[in-house]
């Protein structure tokens, strides 16, 4: 483990795993934990009221303006909350006509959401690409069609105008009647579709109808729907409930005991849209009576500055991310010994999901705590999905190694089945989703005839006898190919040993079905880059600059060292033009959709498999060496 070892603080950090493990004969491994799911709340708004009763005056949220940071404390949110739930059942919300919200993170957002819990209202928040950067609006289109929203929010009307014009287009061709549209500011033309200020919607005074839908929320009551970002196929509605998303924060409470006494504080960007966003995240804060810092920056070279700027403000004492935040942020942290202490002083965990994390990545964060940190400061991941609310396992123990996703939360029992030649996981418990929003035929195909949720992900045990060293993350089963030879392609491990051999990269598509050989499309991380090249910061970085491509022909030579054709990558070529949200490459939280990305680029893959070859094309020092 990372940082100076005093004892005390791991301790309180993690919870010891206890799992157990039973062999089918059919090869089917089932894992779960020992320890039973402790009581939670039956919806998320007994949280809020829980929060608001006993720290009314504790920051629950804040948002970076002008002039410094706008907060809302719990016991606003709360009388906020109420009255915009009063609003929106006036509005003709209800559980088959739910809120939809097209903006992204903001108090605004999160009060709506709060609202929508407390009145047993599906609330359903949209990618802000969908409304922003799409020019046909396909994805929105299919979104209104399927959850046919009484109310949407936007930010800024004239903004979201042409989103607005579609989601009313789809109402005015099924017959229903229009949304009204809820804004943030405050609309500069009043004609159009029905609008109301989210302040006046918020000044609607709470009476009986508000009070009588709080009481009748279940458990199963349907708490928000989110939309999958379609990274291995199509984008479905997920419902989620509210027992999905107590029991999977008190199974976080469980492994993580310190939430118990230690109220989360995050500096956050990832998008609401999003389940580790929008269910984990906020879950996190709200569950445990914690504060999110709205971070405006995300992990890209344009905005990355808002987040340094947000973390140079605020000490956040959990890091969430993912690996391409993280890509980002070691180098500053490696180049400002005090910034890295700043952000180390008060952090009591390095987490990541979403993606894998290169092994050259973290042994630098490691490098940095131990240099950097008075305390230690475990590394940790977890794995889920949208449908498991999000979390289904965790790395909860301080010397977990890179790639494992640890084991079963208290509550999940987790299934191991033998499919193509891996172990594809599969999940059950109080935090899976019961189905798809008005999708039967999904739903049936998600679960097998156990019950077990499908996940379609890989997993391998760290050791096969001890259970309690967890899983190592094993790729996604669609994500993987064959090539000529018949040989399979574990994407998800050659493209890790990739980035961590070229440290010059921020992510990278593999290329190979059905061809002879491995290739790769890539993207720079162009302060590294700079780096490498021997560049001053803010300099442009050449594609064809001979120190960087002599890096990157080293690191392809270093990933097929001693491999077969199936676990090296003969060739790589660098793209100008970054992931586009809008075509799906990339999703909100910065996870590359390798089908997208081949699909849109099949001209760069062609031009990977070229028997003339092609100057652009970098290739491995032991091809070039030797010829082709």
């Amino acid at each position: 483990m990372a940082g100076r070892d005093n004892g005390e603080t791991t301790s309180a950090t993690f919870a010891q795993p206890r799992i157990v493990a039973e062999t089918r004969p059919d090869g089917a491994v089932l894992l779960r934990s020992t320890e039973p799911l402790d009581v939670h709340c039956d919806h998320v708004g007994q949280e809020l009221h829980r929060w608001a009763d006993t720290a009314p005056d504790r920051l629950l949220i804040t948002e970076p303006t002008p002039d410094g940071r706008r907060a809302v404390t719990y016991g606003q949110a709360r009388a906020t909350a109420e009255g915009l739930a009063q609003g929106l059942l006036d509005l003709g919300a209800a559980a088959d006509r739910p809120v939809l919200l097209l903006s992204g993170n903001s108090p605004e957002h999160l009060e709506l959401t709060l609202a929508c819990y407390l009145a047993g209202v599906p609330v359903v928040p949209a990618s802000v690409a969908y409304s922003l950067s799409s020019t046909d609006h396909r994805q929105l289109r299919a979104m209104a069609a399927r959850v046919r929203p009484a109310v949407v929010f936007v930010d800024d009307p004239p903004a979201f105008a042409a989103a607005i014009d579609a989601v009313l287009d789809v109402a005015r061709a099924a017959g229903t009647n229009p949304p009204t549209v809820v804004s943030r500011g405050t609309p500069v033309n009043r004609a159009g579709p029905s609008i109301v200020t989210f302040d006046e919607l918020a000044a609607t005074r709470p009476g009986r109808a508000a009070q009588q839908a709080y009481e009748v929320i279940t458990p199963d009551t349907v708490a928000k729907i989110i939309f999958t970002s379609g990274s291995t196929g199509s984008p479905k509605g997920v419902l989620t409930t509210h027992r999905m998303l107590t029991s999977n924060q008190q199974m976080m409470r469980q492994v993580w005991p310190f939430l118990q006494t230690e109220p989360p504080v995050l500096v956050d960007w990832l998008p609401w849209s999003h389940t580790f966003g929008g269910s984990h995240n906020v879950g996190l804060v709200l569950s445990n009576g914690g504060t999110l810092h709205i971070d405006a920056g995300r992990p890209s070279p344009a905005l990355f500055d808002r987040t340094l700027a947000a973390l140079a403000e605020i000490t956040p004492t959990i890091s969430v991310n993912v690996p391409a935040g993280y890509t980002l942020l070691v180098p500053r942290l490696e180049a400002d010994p005090g910034f890295a202490r700043h952000f180390f002083s008060h952090l009591r965990l390095l987490f990541y999901a979403a993606a894998a994390l290169p092994q050259a990545l973290w042994d630098r964060l490691e490098a940095l705590v131990e240099k950097y940190a008075d305390h230690p400061i475990p590394l940790t991941a977890s794995w889920g999905t949208t449908e498991t609310a999000p979390a289904a396992t965790s790395a909860h123990w301080p010397d977990s190694r890179c790639g494992c996703i640890g084991v079963p939360l208290p509550g999940v029992r987790l299934k191991l089945v033998p499919t193509d030649g891996k172990q594809e996981i599969r999940i059950a418990g109080p935090s899976i989703t019961p189905g798809y929003h008005d999708r039967p035929d999904a739903t049936a195909e998600a679960f097998d005839d156990e019950g077990f949720y499908r996940t379609g992900d890989a997993v391998v045990l760290v050791d096969a006898a001890d259970p309690n060293r967890g899983l190592l993350f094993d790729g996604r089963i669609a994500e993987d190919f064959k090539l000529t030879t018949g040989t399979w392609v574990s994407v998800a491990t050659v493209r890790g040993r990739l980035l961590s051999a070229a440290r010059v990269l921020t992510d990278a598509v593999l290329a190979g079905h059905d061809r002879d050989e491995v290739t790769a499309l890539a993207w720079l991380n162009l302060d590294e880059a700079r780096t490498v090249c021997g560049l001053p910061a803010g300099a442009d970085v050449p594609l064809e600059h001979p120190e960087l491509r002599r890096h990157l022909a080293s690191a392809l030579a270093n990933v097929g060292a001693g491999a077969g054709s199936a676990g090296r990558v003969a060739r790589l070529l660098l793209c100008d033009e970054p992931p586009d949200l809008d075509a799906g490459e990339i999703t909100d939280k910065g996870y590359i959709n390798q089908r997208a990305v081949l699909e849109r680029r099949a001209d760069l893959v062609e031009l990977l498999y070229a028997p003339s070859g092609n100057a652009q094309i970098i290739e491995s020092a032991s091809v070039s060496a030797g010829g082709r």
